[in-house]
């Protein structure tokens, strides 16, 4: 690999950060997205150890020490250029070649959450459906004046309360599933910028003119398969926590990811959608388990917007993860784009 115009060139134009690492375990080349990712000249990185990189733990100076010629996967490894205030968090895959090692970065955030399926005991479960109980005679009441209110309102008015309606219509649907769980459905063309904009007058009802919503699409995504209320019930969740965060701005930003890896699967093409809000943040504290369910920085949460949250993004084969500090948090859902097998 040392020194190959051809093999630079190819790197050069990847997507992911890569980087070329002599046998003595001294990074030979960089090429350009592993620059912009760690925010650094890739002229800096020649020469600097790979383990250099690594701000907590010894996992790539153990990797590279190993001799049995097969790739390793390192988890969540945290990185940064020496003396950078700031740490990046990526899974390295790291293959050994003849003349040493291909190191492959793929960014995670900072927090990645639990899988519900693990975290989910049978007791939350019974109480999730004892929860859903509650939340049918109030659901049918609202639909109810809802309706009411649709006759005697004008053209403006009667927008607010189709969406009143269509929204306990899903909320109804959802309560169903708790207390009955079906084969999920089968999933369907899906325009996330929809599901967006379907969230977003959510937001503007319930937040007004106290929080700037903000759009910022990638126009050339693709549908993709998907339950588009699975997937508003997610984002919405996200959005509104960031509205009750004190959150004066909240942004949407979608953009196509080229040869990503999620999870343990390469994908050609991938779904990035941020929800990025300036408000309180996320508690150091909380930081950790904040995926779990009943977990809430609130007294009056519930704990369990960000757990189902987490659930819709593995339902549809994708993470939801978030780095955050006060006045800066960004949630990240990552989804594939190419059709289900």
């Amino acid at each position: 690999m040392h020194g190959d115009p051809s093999t630079i060139e190819v790197l050069d134009a990847l997507a992911t950060p890569v980087l070329q690492v002599a046998g003595d375990g001294r990074i030979r080349h960089a090429n350009e997205a592993a620059g912009r990712w760690l925010r650094v000249g890739r002229k800096r990185l020649i020469g600097l150890p790979l383990a250099a990189l690594e701000r907590d733990g010894q996992a790539v100076t153990a990797a590279l020490a190993q001799t049995d010629g097969s790739p390793h996967l390192l988890r969540r490894v945290q990185l940064a250029f020496p003396g950078a205030n700031e740490s990046l968090f990526a899974d390295l895959w790291l293959s050994p070649v003849a003349d040493g090692t291909w190191c492959e970065a793929h960014p995670v955030d900072e927090f990645a959450g639990s899988d519900p399926s693990e975290v989910l005991p049978l007791a939350l479960s019974a109480s999730l459906k004892g929860l859903a109980h509650e939340l049918r005679n109030p659901l049918a009441g609202i639909k109810g004046a809802a309706q009411l209110l649709a006759r005697r309102s004008d053209a403006d008015a009667r927008e607010l309360t189709a969406l009143i309606e269509s929204e306990v219509e899903r909320l109804a649907g959802l309560v169903d599933r708790l207390l009955s769980p079906a084969p999920a459905r089968p999933f369907e063309p899906v325009n996330i910028h929809l599901v967006l904009e379907r969230v977003l007058r959510l937001a503007e009802s319930e937040a007004g003119w106290a929080t700037q919503l903000q759009r910022d699409y990638d126009p050339s995504l693709p549908e993709f398969p998907g339950d588009a209320d699975r997937l508003t019930q997610a984002v919405w969740n996200l959005v509104r926590n960031a509205i009750e965060a004190g959150a004066a701005s909240v942004q949407l930003r979608t953009r196509a990811e080229h040869h990503v890896r999620i999870g343990e699967d390469a994908h050609a093409l991938a779904l990035r959608l941020e929800i990025v809000d300036d408000g309180r943040g996320v508690s150091p504290e909380l930081a950790e388990q904040v995926f779990l369910p009943l977990v809430s920085g609130r007294a009056e949460g519930t704990g369990l917007g960000l757990a189902l949250a987490q659930q819709v993004a593995r339902e549809h084969r994708g993470t939801l993860g978030f780095r955050s500090r006060p006045g800066h948090t960004v949630f990240t859902l990552l989804l594939p784009l190419e059709p289900m097998a």
